[in-house]
């Protein structure tokens, strides 16, 4: 900005072959209603313009357009009043007059190539807020599905407790299998069922048992159906097995021989319904 009709024409010579879209006004008033209509990058302005100095006039292109750019040109003698306005962020940088072209012309450029720069990194300070917002959201769902399931642990092995305790206070021998005949489970009443039988977790069911008594955990594995014995193999004992869905192992159930009688002739009586999968 310059009402000097020959510094506005010397300007515009010198932009000529730059590939710069150019505005021009004579006075700080006109300046800013070019604001009004124009996203400009860079301004150039004289300190010495009627109406209002040039720091006054890019002090309200700051509040206007705060990314934009401010050069200001000026002599020597207001050189004070150029500094200050430096240090308080008004004015971008200082050009003396008379000045040589090609110093303004790379000034210019520079001031161009800075201005990209900071619209880049503010692009790229936008896009990292943008990430860091969904890096939250993300964080903040993975710690709701952490609790959820946290949550489904708690209730599942409350239920295993509960289960287990309530196998354990049974009055009747449960002892688990998985599909190689390894035992991974006995309740508490068990021992009162296989006196004299040498068993333990991860034993395998073979070693205790003999070869009939195995045949029905074999059986149960391999026809996926309820298998049960007399109560003549051990010591008047009897032994219903269930298998577990997908070949997961077998569950062996050991009753008295008195309870196994009652037991089938209730089996009986259900069958009249048609019901009973104990073999």
């Amino acid at each position: 900005m310059d009402d000097e009709q020959n510094v506005l024409k010397s300007l515009k010579r010198l932009l000529l072959d730059a590939d710069y879209k150019i505005l021009t006004a004579e006075s700080g008033e006109e300046g800013l209603k070019a604001f009004d209509e124009n996203e400009i990058n860079v301004v150039i302005s004289d300190y010495r313009m009627p109406g209002m100095n040039g720091v006054e006039f890019l002090r309200k292109v700051k509040e206007k357009s705060p990314d934009t750019l401010r050069l200001i040109l000026s002599g020597y003698a207001d050189a004070v009043a150029i500094v200050e306005a430096i240090n308080e962020g008004q004015v971008y940088r200082f050009i003396t007059k008379p000045w040589n072209d090609q110093e303004l012309l790379t000034t210019i450029m520079n001031t161009f190539d800075q201005y990209s720069l900071l619209k880049e990194n503010e692009a790229l300070n936008g896009e990292l807020q943008q990430r860091n917002l969904k890096l939250q959201e993300l964080t903040k769902s993975l710690e709701e599905k952490v609790l959820r399931r946290t949550h489904d642990l708690e209730v599942k092995n409350n239920a295993l407790k509960m289960a287990q305790n309530i196998l354990n206070y049974l009055p009747v021998g449960v002892l688990g299998v998985d599909s190689d005949f390894t035992i991974v489970y006995m309740n508490e009443a068990l021992n009162g069922f296989l006196k004299g039988k040498n068993f333990g977790l991860g034993m395998d069911i073979r070693e205790v048992f003999k070869d009939g008594e195995c045949a029905l955990v074999e059986k149960a594995l391999k026809s996926q159906k309820q298998v049960g014995n007399s109560p003549s193999h051990i010591n008047d004992i009897n032994m219903i097995w269930s298998p577990l869905p997908g070949h997961g192992g077998a569950i062996g159930v050991f009753i008295t021989g008195h309870v196994g009688k009652a037991h089938a002739n209730k089996k009986n009586q259900n069958n009249l319904v048609g019901a009973g999968d104990v073999e």
